[in-house]
Order: C-alpha cells, then structure tokens, then sequence
C-alpha cells in the first residue's frame, strides 16, 4: 500500500507538472510519460505501456532509468496505456492518484481519460486530472475544495442524472438540485471564499476546477 501514486501519461506536459510530484510519491510513467520523468531527473519506479510513442533508444533508457518496465504489444492489448497505469497503480491500494499529461490534443483519449476517473472512484480511491488549466475530480458523494489559482469551478454530470446537488461556499448556491447530461447550468460557478463543499445524493458529478 503507498499512500499517493502520480502517474505521467502521454499528452501534454511541462514544467508546471513537475510542480505535483512530491519527494515521497510513487512515480508511474506511461509510454513516452516515462520518457518525460526521465528527461527531466525523475526516476519512474513504474514505465508501462506499449510505448509505441518513443524510439528504441528511448526505450531503452526508459528501461535503464526506470525502477521496472513493463512492456506489452501495441497491438494485442485491451486498455490504453493511461488504464493500463491506472489500474496497475489501483493495485497498489493508494489512498490518493494524480494523473498528469492526461489532457491535450486528442480529444479522444482526453474524453476517455477524464471517464477512468470511474474507475478509481469505484474502488474510493481520490484521483484527481490536473493540467496546466484545469483540475478534474469526480465525486459520488462530497467534495470540500480549495481555490488553489482556479477561480471558477463547473459541475457536470458523467452519470446520466445526478440528483441532490447541494453548494456551500459558491457566488451561485444550489439546494438539492439536480442535473442531467445536455445541460450547462454547472457551468462556471466561483467560490466566494478560499474554499467551499460540493455534496450529492446520488450519480457521478464531474468537479472542473479551472484557470483562463
């Protein structure tokens, strides 16, 4: 069991996301995420992937850098490298994930990335999406959450109803509210203080913190 496991993974990163690795943290890198770690002095303890996104030789100093290295076919696999890291790191019963380089061009793998947040949330581990803009938590029951640099804070459903919305703490409160895929009303909501608690009944409620 370790207590908080960040994972590097393919899309954008940069110096900011040095910035959330603590000396104490298990370090997994996916695919060329391994790459970056290593290119910029962190040792993953964990490279998995296909690493179809790097060259030889940067596989092979992956493998010379990295505390294990698991390798599989890029073809002959179920999951994308980012579920591959995640579920190898929800093995490891941490009581928090960080998942940094999930987010950028490919709006596809992004989509899917932002959905695994279920998966950890399924077994009550916190992990939490964070970018240079944005950070991305999904709750099923309640959240309290500081300003942290992100001035507004949207709510959207990833269930397809998510009832008793309760806000404490926000320019714009809600009550026992509920919301449904299609609809914008979470939209760029902002804490009126440094902090503030988002509670629901019932559903998946995705929690965008974010900066301009």
């Amino acid at each position: 069991m370790h207590p908080r496991i960040v994972i590097c993974t393919g899309g954008q990163l940069g110096a900011w996301a040095l910035a959330h690795i603590k000396p104490d943290d298990l370090l997994i890198g996916a695919d060329s995420g391994a790459r970056f770690l290593i290119k910029n002095g962190r040792r993953p303890d964990i490279s998995i992937g296909d690493f179809d996104s790097v060259s030889e030789e940067d596989l092979l100093e992956i493998r010379e850098n990295s505390g294990q290295t698991i390798a599989c076919d890029p073809i002959d696999k179920n999951y994308t490298d980012t579920e591959m890291a995640i579920r190898l790191a929800l093995d490891l019963q941490p009581t928090e994930i960080i998942l940094l380089g999930a987010l950028g061009t490919r709006f596809d793998h992004s989509l899917a990335n932002v959905h695994l947040l279920a998966l950890s949330s399924q077994q009550q581990v916190k992990m939490t999406i964070i970018d240079d803009h944005n950070k991305i938590s999904l709750i099923s029951d309640q959240l309290n959450i500081e300003q942290q640099g992100y001035p507004n804070v949207s709510l959207l459903p990833l269930s397809l109803k998510v009832e008793g919305i309760t806000l404490d703490g926000f320019q714009y409160p809600l009550t026992d509210a509920e919301l449904t895929i299609g609809q914008s009303l979470g939209i760029s909501n902002v804490l009126v203080s440094s902090n503030g608690t988002i509670s629901i009944r019932k559903g998946l409620l995705l929690v965008i913190q974010s900066r301009d």
